[in-house]
């Protein structure tokens, strides 16, 4: 298991209460995960009068047509029994005065869905709970500080992982580990979110899908040179009644309409007002509901309660990952991906917020269980030669500048002949597509083509990037 995040977390468990064996590699330790930081919640429908029809419906529309329905089906048929189970394992989630669960509201959803523990520090909660539970198993050993530096593949098939300390060899490897925003300059994330089980995935003998979907966050704070820039302003807030405004002082869009739309509504009203950012009025929001939110901008040296803050679009979430089925299977036998890392289709082209939540629990859990039915090879090649090496920061800023909100072809073109390999595999599979959808947009092909309905890219590791559409 490599990845110590909720995901990671979550799926060691589940195996090892299963009767696995299982070896939990973490690059850092697990209180600094980009989980634990995480300030969404779970998406679940828990509320009289929702249900898990609607709440697929919020999920494929937001997804603009590119949705895998059967994996959209798995998430919310699942979700509501997860948000139960992770109560009963003692994990707090923020109560009404009635002392029911406190439902938020956030962009994309027609209900009230999403459970929170102390408004935006849901991730502390869930991530430290997870890690007293795993600490706790005897059939779980934990390695901090460690990182894996390759796949131990002949790329046939996944026979365990190299750290830089030594091989561990696995009848199964889950890679669980994080996303791919930080490759933006521009970005939300934390720094270790690099893509690098992508990376060492691809290089290993896996199939990569969908990486040119990047979903930009609308409201990250612009702060250009200092520490705060690109600081997370959660979802939530907007959901509490907190508005959007233009340089002129008016509201100009609908704040819970799904990622994409409210981006690139911020993006068409600085170029039409001439300006970097906009602002987000926070003013009518309850800070007892949000106090790190609240903490963090005056720790910037704002005053929210009595003026708006600026806020512009940052890298957030790729979409794309690992190629993987339901049960978190890659192409390369032996391998499997949970959670941000993978891509099961899930999200389409413009994730609905906090599924991927909900997304580590229900598709790591059932990874756990398929990962546990592997067998020990009879014999082991010999490891590889090739090592993950990370990216420079010239790649974060060509990524940023040559495939940021708006994407153009004479810089897509560009950025494929970046040494890293995931910015080549974002600018090519960025060219593909050849139309604006979700995450994606293309200043030469502006709308929609429906021919690429359902359509997802696949790069593999040798040859073009090939149409797929999955069941």
């Amino acid at each position: 298991m490599v990845g110590g995040g909720a995901a990671g977390l979550w799926t060691a468990l589940r195996a090892a209460e299963r009767g696995g064996s299982v070896c939990l590699i973490s690059r850092t330790p697990l209180s600094q995960s980009a989980s634990f930081w995480a300030q969404g919640g779970l998406a679940a429908a828990l509320e009289p009068g929702d249900s898990p029809a609607q709440h697929a419906a919020d999920t494929i529309e937001a997804g603009r047509g590119l949705c895998r329905q059967s994996a959209v089906r798995a998430l919310v048929e699942a979700a509501p029994g997860v948000v139960r189970e992770l109560r009963e394992r003692g994990v707090l989630f923020d109560l009404d005065v009635g002392g029911k669960l406190a439902l938020g509201l956030e962009g994309g959803h027609t209900r009230r869905r999403i459970v929170h523990s102390g408004g935006s520090q849901t991730g502390h909660e869930i991530t430290s709970k997870l890690a007293a539970m795993v600490a706790g198993m005897a059939r779980i050993e934990v390695r901090e500080r460690t990182t894996a530096t390759a796949l131990w593949s002949d790329g046939e098939r996944c026979h365990g992982v190299l750290s830089e300390a030594q091989p561990i060899a696995a009848a199964a490897t889950v890679l669980a580990t994080g996303g791919a925003a930080a490759l933006w300059r521009r970005t939300t994330n934390p720094r270790g979110a690099i893509g690098a089980g992508a990376v060492i995935g691809q290089a290993a003998g896996a199939d990569l899908a969908d990486l040119e979907l990047c979903q930009f966050h609308p409201t990250a704070l612009a702060l250009p040179g200092t520490r705060f820039n690109g600081l997370l302003i959660t979802e939530a807030v907007r959901g509490e009644g907190a508005i959007l405004l233009d340089a002129a002082g008016r509201r100009f869009t609908d704040e819970l309409a799904p990622r994409d739309a409210v981006t690139k509504a911020i993006l068409d009203r600085t170029e039409a007002d001439g300006t970097a950012q906009v602002d987000l009025d926070l003013r009518d929001v309850d800070p007892g509901r949000f106090p790190s939110v609240f903490a963090s901008l005056a720790e910037a040296g704002l005053e929210p309660h009595s003026a708006p803050v600026p806020v512009a679009p940052a890298a957030h979430y790729v979409m794309g990952g690992i190629a993987v089925d339901l049960d978190g299977r890659s192409s390369l036998p032996g391998l499997y991906a949970v959670g941000e890392c993978s891509c099961t289709g899930l999200h389409g082209a413009n994730r609905l917020a906090s599924n991927s939540l909900s997304e580590c629990f229900v598709f790591g859990g059932r990874a756990a269980l398929a990962a546990l039915e592997e067998q020990v090879a009879s014999r082991r090649p010999s490891p590889p030669e090739w090592r993950f090496t990370p990216p420079s920061e010239g790649t974060r800023d060509a990524v940023w500048h040559l495939a940021g909100p708006l994407r153009r072809p004479r810089a897509l073109s560009e950025l494929g002949a970046d040494p890293y390999p995931l910015a080549r595999g974002i600018a090519a599979s960025a060219l593909e597509r050849r139309e604006s959808r979700g995450g994606h947009l293309r200043t030469d092909f502006p709308g929609i083509d429906r021919e690429l309905d359902g359509v997802h890219l696949v790069l593999p590791p040798v040859g073009e990037t090939r149409h797929e559409r999955w069941v």
